[in-house]
């Protein structure tokens, strides 16, 4: 079939036609064939690309717009339309350097700088994704949508108080931008602002009826606030709205496992899963899940496979994010220091052969010392066997799991940074049995290990969410410098059972006076090696005064395990 010039031109008249009404199977097929006689036209390749994008035929318009800038190499436009179509294929890193050629050609692009910074966040370069938002402002101040993902980028980085600061931009210059609004309400939910949070989120509702992760994230900020009722009603609508949304079956899950429905909650949880394998949180939720039914084997898997994906992620931003607080580093710096000089031997916190949990301790006085003292304290010695005291302590001086660092210079390990020795699932399965007035039918909720500086502080007054805390301690005793201390101080008040989880927890100052005006006493338990102390979880403690000698085997290391619910508990007592 032979064209003249003048019929190509009005093939591609024909096509601009076809692709302006939305045409876009029949432009694109007008497209090919005028690139058949002109196919160094790099507007052409780009239209047809354009074309085939809004086909959702990515791949197909990756080729294309590489022909167009094989032919033109300096079209800042087909390197950014080249960005838009990696992206939407998941391949960030090439989008990235698509991008950064768009911007290069183009410096004045508002959009491509915007669209750099997206592609750089989920690149894992949240600071990097900062700098590209941060110029698409200063390129284009009334930049709505820029102000909204510089915000994110700033949460990415652990930054909620300046994240809110970007999204109340966003949504002044734009009132009506929904996902704005739940960015906002998400900004406001990491610094548990929950009444404002959830402001936010329902304003994002009201602007878009059918935004099912905006429902997800009202579920859970009412989740935390202490309303699981309202959270399952308001994830059931998340769910319906969207039933292949992780978040909505996640939310659901939290909430309807909040008030006892743990089977059911399972079967949402292991939805979220299959509907996104690799939906971090829904392994972490899940566990504990499966913990509390007493599925320990299965949890602690899940367990790992969060720590695994989790940790990825962290290791992948690790250049971009702020630096650990000096405390972690030193810790850190001794760890690895005394794992260079003491290899490893056997298999660190694996089970022990015959009994963890001391089995002399199920005798009548602890029992008898639970059931009539007020408020219900146990001060339990040789807690643990011989061997299971040194699987632990060799796992816990050698694991990675000290993840969580707090300000105060503790550290913590919890089960889904992968403090997971299969030593913990014997001790709690033990527990039951050497101290059923105590632990009775209580299922292991949740447990993790502390691991302390000499030269800072310990853990504030608080609560713990659960029936029976078990705190005890594993540093050897010759590292403690002040018998008397080290310990744990407990008062005889009890956190209210209407209190949130947060306000018992960080509500110092509010926990102080209630303390004050119930005249609270305290009972201090000196520290010891393989002491330990279980008390009702509801009462308010705090780690008492810490003088260890230094070096890193002499760090104080406690571990907790939760059992059974608050509720459950204070039903008995009471």
């Amino acid at each position: 079939m032979n064209f003249t010039m003048s019929g190509t031109d009005q093939l591609l008249q024909q096509a601009i036609a076809l692709h302006q009404s939305n045409q876009l199977a029949q432009a694109e097929t007008l497209y090919r064939q005028v690139l058949t006689f002109r196919p160094d036209m790099a507007e052409i390749s780009i239209n047809c690309a354009l074309a085939q994008l809004g086909q959702g035929k990515r791949e197909d318009a990756v080729e294309m717009l590489r022909r167009a800038i094989r032919a033109k190499p300096d079209i800042a436009k087909a390197h950014y339309h080249l960005g838009g179509a990696l992206s939407g294929l998941g391949r960030f890193g090439e989008a990235v350097i698509a991008y950064r050629r768009a911007v290069d050609l183009q410096p004045d692009h508002a959009e491509a700088h915007n669209n750099l910074g997206n592609a750089l966040l989920c690149d894992n370069e949240p600071e990097a994704a900062t700098e590209a938002y941060e110029r698409a402002i200063a390129l284009k101040p009334d930049f709505a949508r820029a102000f909204n993902n510089l915000g994110f980028a700033l949460m990415q980085r652990g930054k909620p108080v300046d994240g809110e600061k970007q999204m109340r931009r966003a949504v002044a210059l734009a009132p009506g931008y929904a996902e704005a609004h739940n960015n906002l309400g998400r900004a406001l939910h990491e610094q548990r602002k929950h009444d404002e949070a959830n402001k936010a989120f329902r304003t994002a509702i009201q602007l878009a009826p059918g935004y099912a992760e905006a429902y997800a994230n009202l579920s859970s900020s009412l989740y935390d606030a202490g309303d699981p009722e309202t959270a399952e009603s308001v994830a059931v609508q998340a769910v319906r709205l969207d039933p292949n949304a992780p978040a909505a079956h996640n939310a659901l899950g939290n909430a309807i496992r909040h008030q006892g429905r743990v089977e059911e909650a399972e079967k949402h949880y292991r939805e979220a899963l299959r509907i996104a394998p690799h939906y971090v949180e829904g392994y972490k939720h899940l566990a504990m899940c499966l913990q509390e039914q007493g599925s320990l084997e299965e949890a602690f898997a899940l367990f790992d496979r969060h720590a695994e994906m989790a940790l990825a992620g962290r290791e992948r931003a690790a250049r971009h994010s702020p630096v650990d607080p000096a405390h972690k580093e030193r810790h850190d710096h001794e760890r690895d220091a005394w794992l260079a000089a003491n290899p490893a031997t056997g298999q660190p916190g694996g089970r022990v052969e015959g009994p963890a949990v001391n089995p002399a301790n199920h005798n009548a006085a602890i029992s008898e010392a639970w059931r009539t003292s007020d408020p219900q304290i146990a001060v339990v010695d040789s807690l643990l066997t011989p061997a299971a005291l040194e699987s632990l302590r060799q796992f816990c001086l050698r694991t990675t799991a000290w993840q969580e660092s707090f300000e105060r210079g503790y550290l913590g390990a919890v089960p889904e940074s992968g403090f997971t020795p299969p030593i913990i699932a014997q001790i709690a399965e033990e527990m039951r049995e050497v101290f059923p007035e105590i632990i009775g039918d209580h299922p292991l909720m949740y447990f993790w290990g502390f691991k302390y500086d000499s030269d800072l502080h310990g853990i504030r007054v608080h609560a713990d969410f659960a029936a029976v805390n078990v705190n005890f301690w594993i540093t050897p005793d010759d590292a403690n410098l002040d018998p008397d201390h080290g310990g744990l101080v407990i008062w005889d008040v009890a956190a209210p059972l209407e209190w949130t989880f947060e306000r018992y927890n960080a509500a110092d100052a509010e926990i102080r006076a209630l303390i004050k005006r119930k005249v609270g006493k305290t009972t201090t338990v000196p520290y010891r090696c393989n002491r330990a102390a279980i008390f009702d979880s509801d009462l308010f403690h705090e780690t008492d005064e810490i003088r260890f000698r230094p070096g890193y085997e002499n760090r104080r290391i406690n571990i907790t395990l939760l059992f059974g619910r608050r509720e459950d508990q204070r039903d008995i007592s009471e």
